[in-house]
């Protein structure tokens, strides 16, 4: 005899009995299920327990399917990573968080080559698992050359909203040897949070120097990195 139960439905079913009437208990998706001599499905409401007695009678799932994969992925947070670097070269404007910083060089690139709004828009797609910004503005398209990186993040804050998420918190590192960022970083830190629709509070910026070890070290580079916290609305 097996026995299927769910709070809404039970099951009763014939099964053959073996000599040594030992039973064993099986934890089942919904689906239909096979057994020696029947055939039952299990309701999709509820994951079910199914108690079969004989040893010899066997179950096996043929066809259905466990619970939607789309409610695994809602999270009530989500992590993400960005990173970016950029050659620094003479005649390009240094553009950071959306603010021209003056300098001697800035950003060789297709767009505006600000590395923070690039890690940032980077961190957001990467904590909701979408494709990096590379892939969704590639550079090989002309329409982006010399685009100003807001276009990106607000392309990245509409996504995170459409997915039902807003900013919890977010962390930034510069790393550039020159210029010196302190007279610079609390209006880069408003303008990003303007960008993001986030409070200020809830934004951090930091600057590194590289200690003259490499292109970072020689100015001759600048790069940044993100780590973002999502939060279901």
């Amino acid at each position: 005899m097996a026995m299927a139960t769910n709070l809404y439905t039970s099951y009763s079913i014939i099964a053959t009995k073996a000599h040594n009437n030992k039973s064993v208990s099986l934890s089942l998706q919904p689906g239909t299920y096979t057994t020696s001599h029947v055939k039952f499905t299990l309701p999709i409401q509820k994951r079910t327990g199914l108690s079969i007695s004989a040893a010899s009678t066997t179950a096996t799932q043929v066809e259905g399917s466990a619970t939607s994969s789309k409610a695994s992925r809602i999270l009530p947070f989500r992590v993400g990573h960005g990173f970016d670097l950029h050659r620094l070269e003479p005649g390009y404007p240094l553009i950071i968080g959306g603010i021209d910083v003056p300098h001697d060089r800035g950003c060789e690139a297709h767009s505006d080559g600000d590395v923070l709004l690039h890690c940032v828009a980077d961190a957001i797609l990467g904590a909701l698992g979408l494709p990096d910004i590379g892939q969704i503005f590639p550079d090989s398209d002309p329409k982006w050359k010399g685009a100003p990186s807001s276009v990106f993040i607000k392309e990245a804050v509409r996504l995170m909203h459409e997915a039902g998420y807003e900013i919890g918190n977010l962390d930034a590192t510069l790393i550039l040897q020159r210029p010196k960022l302190s007279p610079h970083k609390e209006s880069i830190r408003a303008n990003l949070s303007e960008l993001l629709g986030a409070d200020p509070s809830v934004v951090n910026l930091k600057a590194k120097t590289h200690e003259k070890v490499d292109s970072l070290g020689e100015n001759r580079s600048i790069a940044a990195h993100t780590v973002v916290l999502l939060m279901k609305k």
